[in-house]
């Protein structure tokens, strides 16, 4: 055989030799994430949430600070000053009344202990959960499944289900109702359960939803200002007059470093 035609056909081998080879690990993972997303519409609409909400903007930024004010049947709930990294892993909740709660990432503790109270953990985590809503409805271990149709005041919303793998956060028995803006795709509402201190049969049979109202735009990141309570079913969907009101203010972002989440010299360690 001529030199030529032998480089020839070890060319043609190789060439073919290369396109039968395997698609490496990454390509296989991309392939799945791909597909699960094109299967799963509930799961697309989480993504186009967190994206309107400039999830990786909110993100670039280490922590974040606001004055909270919540109310429930008429009287004040919460009122004070709460500071948290971005990612949820460490909080601190200054009430105005002189309490100071803090998450270090791995335990929740009050100070002074003369001011502990039995909701100290719940709202430990569960307002800055509503905060921070629409930047954690992708994060690791929650799922998405029942993307449908519901209505607010006679207008049609988005909607989907979020539970939780088991033994993620500090209730993973919780589920929430997401209602999505059709035309901004901003979060509107939340339907939810708390099955903290309770199973999730006591939690079902008194299911509340959370309302975003005003948003406001800090650093390309929008946030609602304004936040109300109502009852919820699954036949009635968010109904009757609101239970309770929140409304968040002075925010601004700032370092890790600025963010001071030492625990006070004294402070009570707070179990589930």
């Amino acid at each position: 055989m001529p030199m030529k035609n032998l480089y020839l056909l070890l060319f043609v081998l190789a060439f073919i030799s290369c396109k039968n080879e395997p698609k490496n690990t990454s390509e296989e993972i991309e392939k799945t994430s791909t597909e699960e997303k094109e299967v799963n519409p509930a799961l697309n609409l989480a993504e186009t949430i967190s994206n309107t909400h400039h999830q990786q903007d909110f993100f670039n930024n280490e922590a974040v600070a606001f004055n909270i004010a919540i109310n429930f049947g008429g009287k004040e709930r919460l009122k004070g000053r709460v500071t948290m990294l971005t990612n949820s892993t460490k909080i601190k909740i200054k009430k105005e009344d002189g309490t100071t709660l803090v998450f270090n990432g791995e335990e929740v503790f009050l100070y002074p202990e003369e001011n502990n109270y039995d909701g100290a953990r719940f709202d430990m985590f569960t307002w800055p959960y509503f905060f921070a809503m629409p930047f954690k409805l992708n994060d690791e271990g929650t799922k998405w499944q029942e993307k449908k149709e519901l209505k607010l005041d006679s207008t049609a919303y988005h909607s989907a289900k979020l539970t939780f793998e088991n033994n993620v956060g500090d209730a993973p028995d919780d589920w929430y109702v997401i209602y999505a803006d059709k035309r901004t795709h901003l979060l509107k509402a939340a339907a939810y359960i708390v099955t903290f201190g309770k199973d999730v049969a006591t939690a079902e049979e008194n299911p509340h939803a959370i309302v975003y109202d005003r948003y406001f735009t800090v650093k390309s990141v929008p946030v609602a200002k304004y936040w109300k309570f109502y009852n919820w079913s699954e036949e009635q969907g968010i109904y009757d007059e609101p239970i309770g009101d929140a409304e968040i203010s002075k925010l601004n972002y700032l370092s890790a470093d600025q963010a001071n989440f030492d625990v006070p010299e004294n402070a009570i360690k707070i179990e589930r």
